[in-house]
């Protein structure tokens, strides 16, 4: 294990600033050339205290952006009509992407990746999917799905 400083949130890991564990492969290949941790050694402790402000700075100016988004993504309900079988069963998934779809063609654009889904939607219902937009701001959707020839209620 290698400790780094963290220059932003990661999800699963810790907060701006803290000193973490992680596998040496993931440091070097991927938080350290993202730019998202330091190695943890004195010369970037030091850098990091120096940077400390600008980096607030910077995430508390998108912590803002996500709370503006999530007032337009927030109780957004977006519907797919699909063809299913008889015990509800979809023929083909609603994904991410369907959503991400849907939303924009509401005037709402979420970037696919944002968009929670654990697996494609395979069966008829309704769903709260989570928007991730920042560490702190997660705005749910509701996703009907309904049998072709219906309507959501």
């Amino acid at each position: 294990m290698v400790e780094v400083i963290l220059r932003q949130a990661v999800d699963e890991l810790g907060d701006i600033g803290e000193v973490v564990d992680v596998k040496p492969g993931y440091a070097r290949n991927y938080l350290i050339p993202q730019g998202m941790a330091y190695e943890a050694t004195d010369a970037n402790q030091k850098r990091f205290e120096e940077e400390r402000r600008h980096i607030f700075a910077k995430s508390t100016r998108e912590l803002d952006r996500a709370k503006a988004a999530s007032e337009r993504v927030q109780g957004q309900s977006v519907s797919f009509s699909v063809r299913a079988g008889e015990e509800g069963k979809l023929f083909g998934s609603v994904t991410a992407s369907d959503i991400s779809e849907a939303l924009a063609e509401k005037g709402v654009e979420v970037d696919r990746h944002l968009i929670r889904l654990e697996e494609p939607i395979k069966q008829l219902g309704v769903y709260k999917v989570t928007v991730r937009l920042h560490s702190e701001v997660r705005p749910e959707v509701t996703v009907w799905v309904v049998a072709e020839g219906e309507s959501e209620s």
